[in-house]
């Protein structure tokens, strides 16, 4: 680990959780498109799991994987202007939340419907393999996710066909508001149909980056898919109309003690690796501009032009 990747790390983890709380004001004021679907205490996974890519992997965020798109380079104006359902946002006001894309940077759209991405991201993997090249696809998938049909199909074609495909299993104790227990026997893991299967500690960012970065390489070796579950935990609801009263107070209390980017900040100083000590400011300040300019779009009304997502 390097000092430059570690707090490339960090920072992205700590944007992802500044501007997740600047949209939540905008939802509560009722100006986003839809509701807002957080990644509180589970920055790591997108974050960590992203950046151990190489720049022509393809990623399939979901989603609470705001962060990964983050990572591959997509600015808070563009997620705010998306939120807003502005003209001049990435689908020119036609979508919401992170249900964007670009093969500019490597990103397919994420979708509602739940496990649809794998076997999307199972044909992308595919294509690298027919032409030869040494990519590397990733997609997520949650606890509830994992019981789907489609996360079935696509992951045992990946696995039959030995495909360069990660999939990251965000085990976060909640199927919106069903427990693990009530949907499954035994742990996410043991649904890998074959898949070479890593298990780690997801509020580790570091522990969570590594454990990628073997997973891409075992995947460029032709030794995928590779099944990566990330034991964290949903400190908020499924979205913010959920009140999350099915959460014991007691399990959000411990949880919340393992916070990822407090985590990951107190090893940063014990390497001396200390960020730039305004660093937050300076990122709550960037949040906050690029939001005002989103929210003056409105002002200039529908009309706007519409940019391409390079």
């Amino acid at each position: 680990m390097d000092r430059a990747t570690a707090l490339r790390l960090y920072e992205s983890m700590l944007l992802t959780r500044l501007m997740e709380e600047r949209l939540v004001l905008l939802y509560k004021q009722g100006l986003t498109m839809g509701s807002v679907y957080r990644s509180l205490g589970q920055e790591a996974t997108a974050c960590a799991t992203a950046l151990a890519l190489g720049p022509k992997d393809i990623i399939g965020p979901l989603i609470r994987n705001l962060g990964s798109m983050l990572v591959r380079g997509v600015t808070p104006k563009e997620v705010f202007l998306q939120y807003l359902g502005r003209a001049s946002g990435p689908t020119c006001g036609r979508e919401h939340n992170n249900h964007f894309g670009g093969m500019a940077r490597g990103i397919v759209a994420p979708t509602s419907m739940l496990g649809a991405l794998i076997p999307v991201m199972a044909g992308v993997a595919l294509a690298f393999r027919q032409r030869g090249e040494a990519r590397v696809a990733m997609t997520w998938i949650g606890d509830g996710g994992s019981s789907t049909g489609a996360f079935y199909e696509g992951l045992n074609f990946a696995v039959v066909q030995r495909l360069p495909l990660i999939v990251v299993g965000e085990s976060n104790g909640f199927a919106y508001s069903t427990s693990p227990t009530q949907q499954m026997k035994g742990h996410m893991a043991a649904r890998s149909q074959g898949a070479e299967t890593m298990v780690v500690d997801g509020n580790n960012a570091l522990e969570v980056l590594e454990a990628a970065k073997r997973a891409r390489q075992l995947c460029l070796e032709g030794n995928g898919p590779v099944f990566l579950v990330c034991e964290t935990f949903r400190l908020k609801g499924h979205a913010e109309h959920d009140d999350q009263r099915y959460v014991a107070p007691a399990d959000l209390e411990a949880w919340s003690r393992k916070d990822p980017i407090a985590h990951l900040e107190a090893w940063l100083k014990g390497q001396r690796w200390l960020p730039e000590p305004g660093l937050p400011t300076r990122l709550a300040a960037l949040v906050e501009a690029q939001a005002m300019e989103a929210l003056a779009s409105i002002k200039a009304g529908p009309t706007e032009s519409s940019p391409s997502l390079n």
